[in-house]
């Protein structure tokens, strides 16, 4: 029997259909590489360190274990605490699906917290110091992961402190990445909003914090209450950080903050 030949012309434009295929699916996954937006700076450790231990209270920071960003990796371990608390400065914000280079935000958990909540913020760290996810694949990556139940809701009420004297972060759709004086405690309460508690923020009172939309009241996990520190504890804990403030400001600039913006909590 006569093997039938294929046409010289069909086999180049499937070759040329693959090509664009493998091109395509390259372009995709080497998104990261090309725009080299997702590449972060590594702050000086001491530094690092002392901010990580200002979202904690005072009684907590000996005792805390401390993550530090490595650009290229991800987080790891720079000091294995005893009490069960983790500070770190998260530098991505996965609900925004963008990179930025200067957002600067210290966090710290309890045992349960840790447990639940610092895997995903060690994930997104991971994901976007490899160079190959969009920002908007990492928060598809994040979503899909609450939803099929590998991230899961803290079993307990715990507390997250954020008593840092600075935070250099997203605030809301239009602002972009702005500075804050606003220490706070953040209480976890998975599907809880404003309606269920009658928040409403004016910086003083309980307001309820979600995942920017990103996920549904059913699958979300993240939210919190946010309980402003009161007036005279935000004065402390200003004057008790002067120098990781000047430290952080000689640093980078745009960590500054002047006095009149502590008072009016942003710019």
């Amino acid at each position: 029997m006569k093997q039938q030949e294929i046409p010289g012309c069909l086999t180049k434009d499937c070759r040329r259909s693959l090509s664009f295929l493998v091109i395509l699916l390259f372009s995709i996954q080497s998104f990261g590489q090309k725009s080299g937006d997702w590449k972060l700076e590594r702050m000086p450790a001491g530094l690092e360190t002392e901010f990580a231990l200002s979202a904690l209270p005072k009684h907590l920071r000996d005792g805390a274990t401390v993550y530090l960003l490595d650009p290229d990796k991800g987080y790891y371990i720079a000091r294995q605490g005893t009490n069960g608390f983790s500070t770190f400065v998260n530098r991505t914000d996965w609900e925004w699906a963008e990179f930025v280079p200067d957002s600067y935000a210290a966090i710290s958990y309890d045992a349960e917290g840790a447990k639940t909540y610092l895997p995903v913020f060690f994930a997104v760290a991971e994901m976007r110091a490899s160079g190959k996810y969009s920002p908007s694949q990492i928060r598809e990556t994040i979503v899909k992961r609450v939803k099929d139940g590998t991230y899961k809701a803290p079993s307990r009420t715990g507390v997250s402190y954020m008593l840092c004297p600075i935070l250099r972060t997203h605030v809301d759709s239009t602002s972009g990445i702005i500075n804050m004086v606003m220490p706070h405690y953040m209480f976890y309460a998975p599907r809880v909003d404003n309606t269920d508690i009658g928040g409403v923020w004016d910086a003083h009172t309980p307001y309820a914090i979600n995942s920017q939309g990103n996920l549904d009241k059913e699958h979300s996990i993240f939210n919190y209450i946010i309980l402003p520190a009161g007036d005279t504890e935000k004065a402390e804990i200003l004057e008790e950080n002067k120098d990781l403030l000047r430290s952080l400001s000689e640093y980078r600039s745009y960590l500054r903050i002047q006095p009149a913006i502590a008072d009016n909590h942003h710019h």
